[in-house]
């Protein structure tokens, strides 16, 4: 007598998880915080903690090196990001769930990415406080907007 395998329904479907997994939601976490830590330090250094010097005001040394942290952290973040691109956005994007704050933050983090880039390459000095102004208010809104996306997933999410 031979042993036959179980079988397997294929009737009944499979809910798709679109959660990260602990790791990557901490990793994610942690680029958010670090990248909204370096920009709040830069806009502390940049605006309140100029420096009197010999010639005058001169910029305080935690404007540098939190600039410096904050585009080390920002392409580590893009790392993070692109590992989302399979499992996460495409499977949720084909399931139809959660598109508007999908759609919102990718939007978000695509403004964040030409800003700091304009920022760093494209800008003139006549138009730099304005690129400057948009990137780092659209910098304290990427935690507002990450709270909002999952817990608008989460209330999405079946039971």
């Amino acid at each position: 007598m031979k042993h036959k395998p179980p079988q397997i329904s294929h009737s009944r479907s499979r809910a798709v998880s679109f959660r990260l997994e602990r790791w990557h939601r901490r990793a994610m976490y942690g680029m958010v915080a670090a990248l909204l830590l370096t920009g709040l330090l830069w806009l502390l250094a940049h605006y309140f903690l100029r420096v009197a010097g010999e010639f005058g005001e001169t910029v305080h040394p935690l404007e540098h090196l939190s600039l410096q942290m904050h585009g080390a952290v920002a392409m580590i973040a893009w790392f993070f990001i692109g590992s989302l691109l399979n499992n996460h956005i495409r499977r949720a994007h084909n399931a139809r769930r959660n598109m508007l704050t999908g759609w919102l933050m990718i939007a978000l983090l695509g403004w964040l990415t030409v800003s700091g880039y304009g920022l760093y390459y494209l800008v003139t000095e006549s138009s730099r406080q304005l690129w400057s102004l948009s990137h780092w208010i659209s910098g304290i809104l990427l935690p507002v907007m990450v709270i909002w996306h999952i817990s608008a997933g989460r209330r999405l999410r079946p039971h």
